[in-house]
């Protein structure tokens, strides 16, 4: 019969031995037993064996036979604890093993500097580990030795210090200028690890940072650019994908650079043969995909010309994807469906709205989030929304059921997706109402957190805009006046600019729905004038121009009700807000407000002759005649219009 193992408690015991040989065979017992099992490593975590093997590591003596074989077994353990899984990693930290591991890298012995650097880029492998700060020398330097050591392992580190701690464009920029990049690309003629982990760091130094990108374009006269070009044609998938990042990275700094068609075909075509592999290549592969085709249009027709749409799909009727591999080919529909017309055509003639569905309800935030940012490129498409694709059952209570998600990511995701189903060329709102879309975005609306406010705003706004009466009135009656006051007045600028939109969408229209401005004794009126007396950017005090636009253009009552906002303290009237919207170096601000006086001084307007007046006395008239002459245009077609009405009605 075989041997029973022993127990926990009884290997922890061992692990506290005084005898060295005992503690040595406690130690392999628990690194075995850990090895590749999650559940065992929670079970020694819980039971204390990763401070017993910080102890064992710490009081070890490296210059000794048995004393250098308890180091190494003890930090191949503590590696083993930190690998993949964070709780691990917290327990290490906590243990104070770090420390003693980055002593130990300049330990005499060999054997015990490999096991601490490689139990170290476990630990790196985490977003707990330590973050290097490189603007100080001692970090920096320690960072450069690593990449100019002849030890694999040491380089490794490095790398893997480089891909977890540089994160800024300042930082970039320090690596860059102290030779990082020349170190880096030295290693790409190293082993496969080091190809690897040389290409991602490189990649980290480059993303989003034109400069470092331009001094490594120029670094050797072009050579580590076409040796990064060179190795997309490498035999191992996980180099030609991390080769395809760096030249993203460089492609996305700037126009300047691998303009050719070939090169971008060529991207293309290989992260497409990449999507083939069945590990984590395959499941980075769209991800790297969605970078290199985001917002660029000639790509996204180049990807569809490579038949891209047919290829994702092929791989989304596999139902048993992981989660990430399907959260990266929804996000790659996302973009490739972002600008044309014929990727979202592709998109819809292949079903794959119906795959989609079933990931809305995916376990995974990320498959439902992804799955929704999908959604929200596709119904960018007139076409699509104007025939009431998107605008049923089927797909409303799924999305809307997304809006009370536990995920605020998601949450934010369906509201984005939802606010483009319901723009005004949609046939049939009432679906979205009638699924209970409406309370839920109110709810929404008083959110603490300041995105749901934002995106839930946005959705109501382009709910109204252009609605007939009765969709407007129930949204108003939902949100209540208080609501819509405090919305307008909301700690955060951008909410205060959609809801200023939202209200001025409201009151567009019949003379009922100017009515709105007024409810509740007019607190959302005084909302606004408060905002415009302090607005923080241009865009709110815009919304609330074309707001009281939109007031004005009603009956004498709500004529009056902007004059006494406007000009209620006519001695100081040369510098109130309204003067200086006239002055502005805006040029729809002074277009929002040379309309204003346009709606007031209107023929049909019985009243608009004391208005007139008015105008006068506080010197207004003299400001819309100085704007006859405007550069932009629409200001000098309305300042002409205003004027012409207001010497008719002078004369008459």
């Amino acid at each position: 019969m075989p041997a029973t193992p022993p127990s926990a408690d009884l290997i922890l015991r061992r692990l506290a031995s005084s005898d060295t040989e005992i503690k040595l065979k406690a130690i392999r017992e628990v690194k075995n037993q850990i090895i590749g099992n999650r559940t065992k490593k929670l079970s020694y975590i819980k039971l204390g064996a990763v401070p017993a093997l910080a102890s064992a590591l710490a009081e070890a003596d490296a210059a000794s036979a048995s004393g250098s074989s308890l180091i190494v077994q003890s930090a191949a353990a503590l590696g083993s604890f930190a690998c993949g899984v964070d709780a691990g990693v917290r327990a290490v930290l906590d243990a104070g093993a770090y420390s003693h591991l980055i002593r130990l890298l300049s330990a005499a012995d060999n054997k015990v500097v490999d096991a601490a650097a490689r139990s170290l880029r476990m630990i790196y492998q985490s977003k707990l580990a330590p973050k290097y700060d490189f603007f100080k020398e001692q970090d920096k330097h320690f960072l450069l030795s690593l990449l100019e050591s002849g030890n694999e392992n040491l380089t490794g580190l490095g790398t893997s210090i480089v891909i977890h701690s540089c994160e800024t464009s300042d930082e970039q920029k320090i690596l860059c200028s102290d030779g990082a990049l020349e170190k880096l690309i030295s290693l790409l003629d190293g082993s496969l690890s080091q190809r690897d982990s040389s290409l991602e760091s490189v990649a980290t130094i480059l993303k989003n940072n034109p400069e470092v990108v331009s001094k490594f374009v120029d670094l050797q006269n072009g050579r580590s650019l076409s040796s990064v070009i060179e190795l997309t044609k490498d035999r191992y998938p996980r180099t030609r994908l991390l080769a395809c990042s760096c030249l993203i990275c460089v492609k996305n700094s700037s126009f300047a650079y691998l303009q050719d068609v070939g090169i971008k075909s060529k991207l293309i075509y290989i992260l497409l043969e990449l999507l083939d592999d069945s590990g984590q290549v395959g499941d980075d592969a769209s991800f790297a995909f969605s970078s290199l085709v985001a917002e660029k249009e000639d790509l996204q027709r180049l990807a569809f010309e490579a038949n891209a749409i047919d290829k994702f799909y092929d791989h989304l009727q596999n139902r048993a994807l992981h989660p990430k591999r399907l959260e990266g080919i929804f996000l790659a529909l996302a973009h490739l469906c972002s600008k044309l017309e014929c990727c979202r055509s592709m998109f819809v003639s292949l079903q794959v709205v119906n795959i989609l569905l079933d990931a809305l309800t995916h376990a995974d935030a990320n498959v439902r989030t992804a799955a929704c940012i999908c959604l929200k490129s596709v119904s960018r498409s007139v076409k699509i929304l104007s025939a009431g694709y998107f605008m049923n059952e089927r797909i409303m209570a799924p999305l809307i059921r997304l809006l009370s998600d536990p995920s605020t990511s998601v949450q934010v995701a369906a509201l984005g997706a939802i606010g483009n189903i319901v723009v005004d060329f949609t046939p049939q709102r009432s679906t979205f109402t009638q699924c209970g879309g409406i309370k839920e975005l109110v709810q929404l609306t008083k959110s603490m957190d300041a995105s749901l406010r934002l995106n839930a705003v946005c959705v109501l706004k382009n709910t109204v805009f252009h609605a007939d009466k009765m969709c407007k009135e129930g949204i108003f009656m939902e949100l209540t006046v208080s609501s819509l006051a405090s919305l307008i007045c909301d700690p955060e600028p951008s909410v205060q600019e959609q809801a200023l939109t939202l209200m001025r969408n409201l009151v567009d229209g019949s003379m009922d729905c100017v009515e709105y401005a007024f409810a509740g004794g007019g607190i959302i009126l005084d909302a606004v004038g408060r905002q415009l007396q302090k607005f923080s950017k241009f865009g709110i005090g815009i919304q609330a121009m074309y707001l009281l636009v939109n007031i004005a253009s009603g009956n004498e009552t709500h004529k009056d009700a902007i004059m006494q906002l406007l000009f209620s303290q006519a001695e100081n009237v040369s510098h109130s807000f309204f003067s200086r919207f006239l002055r502005s170096s805006d040029n729809i601000l002074r277009t929002a407000a040379v309309w204003i006086i346009v709606n007031l001084t209107s023929l049909a307007s019985p009243g608009a002759i004391d208005r007139i007046v008015k105008l006068h006395n506080v010197g207004i008239v003299s400001q819309i005649k100085r704007m006859a002459n405007d550069p932009c245009m629409d200001v000098k077609l309305r300042a002409k219009q205003a004027l012409g009405q207001i010497a008719t009605l002078g004369d008459s």
